[in-house]
């Protein structure tokens, strides 16, 4: 996709990826630091898109002035007081990048911005619009901990089925697998998200906002994981050029 020759917009749509905020290391040094796990960053790239960081600090709503699309990517669970739960023993949360996170997803929304939302992010989208989440899968599925998240630091594969019609499905086609790491899922799904795909023990994969003025979806699994297969981020980049496109066309290009 070349779309820095297209005259509309004269540059790659610009995509806001949501951090991590924890303590890192490079070089001799260690502290606290916005991470993003590499391959978003080369899925975005490899899609299209220019790769834009947004840590939980001092980024507000006035940033989606400058972007094409977000991205709400994974990490640590959702504070379950958001959703009228007491914590889990295996619930761990950062409630100062919950704030962040559904507050540029609730404008994402408000402004038609494009919203991919991935694994985290779907339950952050689920959460935001009164939604609640299973607070550790296993002690609803029993083989749940084996099939999404085989051992620290390793990706499960989930296979999944779309719904007829779905976007999921003009994507993905009807059935389709990718990677997983997750111990949380949607529970209660919010008014507004449809369910488009489900694995084969009823978990939510795919929610969608068809009622949405924009192009929303969100994944449980992590398909920026998987270079070799980046239809969902291709489509995502494409939304994000369509709407940089209709806003080039409403909005003087200096004011850009």
């Amino acid at each position: 996709m070349n779309y820095p020759s297209d005259p509309a917009t004269q540059r790659r749509p610009r995509i806001g990826l949501t951090t991590y905020w924890q303590e890192a290391k490079w070089g001799v040094w260690e502290s606290t630091a916005a991470i993003v796990p590499g391959k978003y960053i080369k899925s975005v790239v490899a899609a299209g898109g220019t790769p834009m960081l947004l840590p939980p600090v001092a980024t507000d709503a006035s940033v989606l002035d400058v972007l094409d699309g977000l991205i709400v990517i994974g990490g640590v669970d959702v504070d379950p007081a958001s959703y009228g739960q007491q914590p889990h023993p295996r619930t761990a949360a950062q409630p100062e990048r919950d704030l962040h996170d559904m507050a540029l997803a609730a404008a994402a929304l408000e402004r038609a911005v494009p919203l991919f939302a991935i694994c985290r992010g779907a339950q952050v989208l689920n959460v935001q619009q009164g939604g609640t989440l299973n607070q550790h899968l296993p002690d609803v599925l029993p083989d749940a901990a084996e099939k999404y998240q085989p051992a620290p630091g390793v990706f499960g594969t989930v296979d999944f089925t779309t719904a007829h019609g779905s976007l999921a499905e003009q994507i993905l086609g009807n059935q389709a697998s990718a990677p997983c790491y997750h111990h949380q899922s949607l529970q209660e799904v919010a008014k507004g998200l449809e369910v488009t795909a489900r694995a084969s023990d009823g978990t939510v994969e795919i929610v969608e906002m068809p009622q949405a003025r924009g192009w929303v979806l969100g994944t449980q699994f992590h398909p920026e994981e998987n270079l070799e297969d980046i239809r969902l981020m291709q489509a995502f980049i494409q939304a994000a050029h369509d709407y940089a496109t209709s806003k080039s066309i409403s909005t003087p290009q200096e004011a850009l």
